[in-house]
């Protein structure tokens, strides 16, 4: 898998977990900055026709938006936010400085929660090695 803005392995790693956790219900993962975004995964099955620049603003613009809105509530920490579609799950995992959606065909709250907890692991293993 060659990779523009994540080193090999890293991408690997995300892979690696998201397929772990969802199995064949994984459809995507995408992995976002501020500035750039990289699909590193796409089910076989599936075309490559998606507006990614226009999901990955959206969904960025929504982490922000989201965290401000809530922030200091009753409802506690913002963690991650699912979309339900037609054909399918979308799950935003993001941190202040990346993040990631996986697109998935079905999954229950459980699942979306395991799903989280191994991204988020993977995601904060980077950020510790950035700094």
């Amino acid at each position: 898998m060659e990779t523009t803005i994540v080193d090999e392995a890293f991408a690997e790693k995300l892979v690696t977990t998201a397929r772990t956790a969802a199995g064949d219900s994984l459809r995507s993962l995408t992995y976002f900055t501020r500035s750039n975004f990289e699909q590193l995964y796409l089910r076989d099955d599936l075309e490559r026709d998606a507006d990614l620049d226009s999901f990955i603003g959206h969904e960025w613009r929504g982490f922000k938006n989201t965290t401000d809105a809530y922030r200091g509530t009753e409802l506690g920490e913002y963690r991650y936010t699912i979309r339900v579609f037609e054909n399918g799950f979308l799950l935003r995992v993001t941190s202040d400085r990346d993040g990631v959606f996986l697109t998935t065909d079905g999954a229950t709250i459980r699942d979306f929660n395991s799903y989280v907890t191994a991204i988020k692991e993977v995601l904060d293993d980077k950020t510790g090695r950035d700094e």
